[in-house]
């Protein structure tokens, strides 16, 4: 950890400014995102419109099997990810105790910016950092889920609920759940877009600042102009 401290008077400008870049781009785009949604709904925005008419047809079945299926197939794509998240950090854990030879081959690649090793230790913790969020969001969608699935089993039975009011209320408590648990994933996602955004400042801070802008514009462009979000945004014939 000192040895760490030690090494950031040692960035030069342009590291700053991509590293300010970087953080600028992904909380910017976070936030953006989510005041967009309200304006523009977004993938994440209509798949949680139906999450919520998905549990208000779950309060009029009988037979809730196939839902709690439903549920635990969605939960099984954070807990891959997770699972994988951990090799990662592992891996980039052993590099660290290599760097010498890891900088040295980074330095073969054409472009590559010539950096001390100190300085390439700072930019493995970074790239672990940005996993080590991605572990904890991918972990929190997964419980979220085991709460959602939790919901789903407490619901009474459809000829037990008071009125439609309750059953309405349900859904959208439910509904929240799961929607909560898939944004949750969504943030680990896109911690892995913009892990492959850190990879390029290996090479230099342009290429970094350039990739960070590239990842942003791809997000961009998947959650609010993609095919998918066309075939969401559909409404059935009146």
């Amino acid at each position: 950890m000192t040895s760490f401290l030690q090494a950031l008077p040692l960035l030069p400008v342009a590291d700053w400014a991509a590293l300010l870049v970087f953080f600028a781009g992904w909380a910017g785009y976070a936030t953006w995102a989510q005041q967009r949604a309200g304006v523009r709904p977004s993938v994440l925005a209509l798949t949680n419109r139906e999450r919520m008419r998905w549990m208000l047809q779950t309060s009029r079945r009988d037979n809730r099997v196939v839902d709690g299926v439903v549920v635990q197939n969605m939960s099984t794509s954070p807990s891959f990810f997770a699972s994988t998240t951990i090799l990662i950090i592992g891996g980039l854990l052993a590099v660290l105790s290599a760097t010498d030879r890891a900088n040295d081959l980074v330095r073969e690649f054409p472009f590559a910016t010539q950096t001390s090793v100190i300085v390439f230790n700072v930019k493995l913790v970074m790239l672990a950092a940005i996993f080590v969020y991605a572990f904890f969001r991918f972990t929190w969608s997964l419980r979220q889920y085991t709460f959602g699935a939790l919901i789903l089993a407490a619901a009474p039975d459809p000829s037990a609920w008071p009125d439609e009011a309750h059953r309405h209320h349900f859904a959208q408590r439910a509904g929240r759940v799961m929607g909560l648990a898939a944004e949750s994933f969504n943030d680990g996602l896109r911690a892995y877009y913009f892990a492959f955004a850190a990879l390029a400042w290996f090479f230099s801070p342009w290429f970094f600042m350039a990739a960070t802008a590239a990842v942003a514009f791809v997000l961009y462009r998947r959650e609010f102009h993609s095919e998918v979000l066309a075939v969401l945004a559909e409404e059935p014939p009146a």
